[in-house]
Order: structure tokens, then sequence, then C-alpha cells
């Protein structure tokens, strides 16, 4: 593959996630003050746009709340920086099943909703982008499928779609973007797209280079593309996407720690990617021109 680099980056700091690192880290954030509180001093690092999930402000476990995606968007419209709203639809597609002599009935920590109220808080905050989880997969828990089934894809594109939001295509193995390639010859996802490649999830696509280069060979080639890899290939990987031709991301979602033994906060992890970038020869995008690149729209929310 030939050295293809981006000379304009856009970073994506991924503010904190879903998964169970609430208890790991006194950086990640828990209740809709606390993650607006810290998208706000990401985008002060350089982060274009912040990706965020909501979480239970008590246990901080994950949430699919309207009223916490509410607050917590009203919080970052609020204050003085400007930055792109990139919101989650990726909870209420969770199977647990019992163990392999019983796998039945599905046990604690089954969540399965509807498209239309997985899509609730997009319809309501209406953000820029927001994410779209293209397919299912085995995920790291024993028994956990993360499910996202073709109809449920379609049904929750169109109405992505129809909100004026553009949907972020997270693809977490080689079949996702093949799906979301054929979504887009459908017609039920808008081309060009917007795609991340999401490396080292167990167990989607992992995260050696040449299972990387061959997805970003992939996309199409006027498609936008970022991607990211967890822990501690979050920052390796910034400067593989940037060689490969696409966008970065980072954030606590994906890696807690700045050095080995270092707790990192996002803003930490924003600016050592900032200069990642800027060492490579290559330009930070704002959040202006990213609006201007990927055909957004910085709306307000609807009116509660």
């Amino acid at each position: 593959m030939p050295l293809n680099m981006r000379r304009e980056v856009f970073v994506t700091c991924a503010v904190t996630g879903s998964g169970a690192t609430q208890d790991r880290s006194p950086h990640v954030p828990r209740s809709p003050r606390e993650i607006a509180g810290s998208a706000i001093d990401a985008a002060k690092a350089g982060a274009a746009i912040v990706h965020c999930h909501v979480r239970d402000p008590e246990t901080g476990a994950p949430s699919r709340d309207p009223a916490l995606y509410r607050e917590l968007t009203e919080r970052i419209r609020d204050s003085e920086v400007d930055v792109v709203l990139n919101l989650t639809t990726g909870m209420g597609g969770d199977l647990v099943f019992g163990p392999p002599e019983a796998p039945l009935p599905l046990t604690a920590g089954t969540d399965m909703a509807p498209a239309a109220e997985r899509v609730a808080p997009i319809a309501s905050c209406l953000p820029e982008i927001c994410t779209l989880d293209c397919g299912t997969m085995n995920f790291a828990e024993a028994d956990y499928v993360m499910t996202n089934t073709p109809g449920m894809l379609r049904a929750m594109a169109r109405a992505i779609t129809a909100l004026g939001v553009t949907p972020e295509i997270e693809c977490f193995d080689t079949g996702h973007l093949w799906l979301a390639r054929r979504l887009a010859e459908e017609g039920v996802l808008t081309s060009p797209a917007l795609v991340q490649l999401c490396m080292g999830v167990p167990w989607g696509a992992p995260d050696d280079l040449s299972t990387f280069l061959a997805m970003a060979q992939a996309v199409p080639p006027d498609w936008t593309f970022s991607a990211f890899s967890l822990g501690r290939h979050q920052m390796p990987y910034v400067a593989a996407s940037v060689l490969a031709g696409g966008h970065v991301r980072v954030g606590l979602e994906d890696n807690l720690h700045l050095d080995r033994g270092v707790l990192a906060t996002n803003a930490q992890l924003v600016e050592r990617a900032v200069g990642i970038v800027e060492a490579l020869g290559a330009r930070i995008m704002g959040p202006v021109e990213v609006r201007a690149a990927l055909g957004l729209t910085k709306r307000a929310p609807v009116a509660a």
C-alpha cells in the first residue's frame, strides 16, 4: 500500500464510553456535568469532535437515559467552546446468554431496545454526528454478544438520516465495512460516508497493521475514515491512521493511561495525539473546518 498520509487531520475524543472503567481511574467522568467538563477540556486541547456516552451519575454504569443525554449536550452547547457533538446509539443492543449448558433464558445485562428508542436521544439532542455500530460480534465478555442485525441497522440508519444527523459507521471487523458499503448501495446510508475503524476490540478486527491496512484500503476512496485502537496501542494508531490517510480518535473510552502507570485525562490524551499529528507534518482541523468538510449542520436541540 503506498503512503497516503493525510495532511489535515481532525481528532475525535471518546470521552467516557460504556465499559467497566468507572472504578479503574478517577478521571473517567460519570455525571453529565463531569462528562461535559471533560469534553470541553478535550476540545480546548485540540479535539474537534467529542464522542459521548452517558453513565448513571451514582454508579458509573452505562445508561441510555435521554434526560442524561439532554443535560450533557446542553452543558456542552452552553459553554463558550465550540466542538462537534457525536452521540452514541450503541446502547440497547446487548445480549447476555447463560452458561454453555443453559444459554437461555438470557441473563442480567441483556438490554435490547427498539430502533426508535435507541435513536430517541439523537432526535431530542440533534447532534451533528451519531454512531451506528455496523454489525454483530462476540465481545470480550464470555457470554455477551453486541447485537446489531441488518434490519435494525437499516431502521436506525433511515431514522438518523431523516433527522439530518450524519451517522459515523463503527466498523469493528471487515464484514461490518462490507455491510456499510451495501447499505450505501441501497441508499439507506448516504454516500460519501463517515467511518470509524475500531481496531483491537475483542473479538473483532485485531490491531495488527496488516488487518488495519486491509480495512483502510476497503473504505471507498470518497469516504472519510478515522481509526483507533485500545490501551497502549492508542497512540501508535494515531500515527498509523494519519499515514494511511485517516483521522484519529483517542480518549478514556479506549485507553486510561498516558504512560505506563500514569493515568490520563481526556485532555492529556488529546494533547499527546495533537503532538504526534503535528510531528508528522500534518495540521489539526478545528470544528468549523470539520463541519465544512463533512457537510455537518450545527443545530439547536428540539424544544423540551
